[in-house]
């Protein structure tokens, strides 16, 4: 089963750059965006096959998340609790018989991290809803997590310490989940893998030099690890100043 997860910063921007043809020749089972920056009714996507699911931020051109899929869900649930992230369309999650897929973008704590209590919250929130569902059946996670975990997953680590998507908080709250049942797919392939990064700034050059930050992920249900198949990211894919990243997977019985 393939998996695709990426954030579009704005999905009507990247039909514009190819996303189409990346969708179409890429044919994942279950095709993740984030970002997507738009209300109902704004865009309308001809995607034979798939199932479309759609969690609006109620303020205008602002988060946004969807999930294409090929197998209908059993349920589908927008959100998690009470919080304010469900204001912002930050959660889709997906319930098959043998497992949740939950897409997510979490929130930035901004340059000057004055949102960073809010995402310390948020990231409470979410790790104990996704051990919840882990006590069900097994959960893929996907999308745009914010955060560099280990320095290897930024090109600059000493120069970003303590700022947004790198503080120790932050990072801290990515090893809580992992150490509470799940794995970092890619890590899980290329645990000492350099230079493989899913979001560069749209500053000059930045890109074509590769300075970078890995922020975008599938996470899995530790039981789930002798399962994953396979994992990449598409850094020459273009259309958002992020990358679209793979996970390959055997859920069969």
């Amino acid at each position: 089963m393939k998996l695709i997860s990426w954030n579009v910063n704005g999905l009507r921007a990247c039909v514009k750059k190819g996303f189409l043809d990346f969708f179409k020749e890429v044919d994942a089972d279950f095709f993740c965006v984030q970002e997507t920056k738009l209300q109902a009714g704004q865009i309308e996507l001809e995607l034979a096959g798939y199932h479309q699911y759609w969690n609006y931020a109620e303020k205008k051109g602002y988060s946004g998340t969807a999930i294409f899929s090929k197998f209908e869900p059993i349920s589908v649930k927008y959100g998690v609790g009470a919080k304010d992230s469900e204001q912002e369309g930050r959660i889709i999650t997906l319930e098959f018989a043998d497992f949740y897929l939950v897409n997510v973008y979490t929130p930035n704590s901004q340059r000057d991290l004055a949102r960073l209590g809010f995402r310390l919250d948020w990231e409470d929130e979410i790790r104990a809803y996704l051990q919840e569902l882990d006590n069900v059946k097994p959960v893929i996670l996907c999308g745009d997590l914010n955060v560099a975990h280990h320095e290897i997953d930024l090109k600059n680590p000493k120069s970003n310490q303590n700022n947004s998507g790198f503080t120790y908080e932050e990072r801290g709250k990515m090893t809580a989940l992992l150490e509470g049942g799940f794995v970092d797919s890619y890590r899980h392939f290329y645990p000492d893998d350099e230079g493989a990064y899913t979001w560069w700034s749209y500053m000059s050059k930045i890109r074509e030099r590769n300075i970078g930050w890995r922020i975008d992920y599938f996470i899995a249900s530790e039981r789930l690890r002798d399962r994953l198949q396979g994992a990449r990211i598409y850094s020459k894919v273009m259309g958002s100043d992020h990358c679209p990243i793979l996970l390959e997977i055997d859920l069969s019985a």
